[in-house]
């Protein structure tokens, strides 16, 4: 089945509900995908600077508003 979106005539904030939507349908079978052997490196690598203080979290709805903004 072959799914077009006219995306060139949607606005940003129309892609990115695109995408949620997609994320949220994708991520209700989680234990049907099997993350890359490179996942588990950068994950690794990704702890070991959040422990040594060079990275932080950021809230996921935090991060997306800050996104948003700066698409507008």
């Amino acid at each position: 089945m072959e799914i077009t979106l006219p995306l060139a005539q949607m606005s940003t904030a129309e892609k990115l509900h695109v995408m949620e939507q997609l994320w949220t349908d994708l991520t209700t079978n989680e234990e049907a995908f099997e993350s890359p052997a490179w996942h588990g490196q950068v994950l690794s690598e990704r702890d070991q600077q959040l422990k040594s203080g060079q990275d932080h979290y950021v809230d996921w709805e935090v991060a997306k508003r800050e996104l948003r903004k700066l698409q507008s």
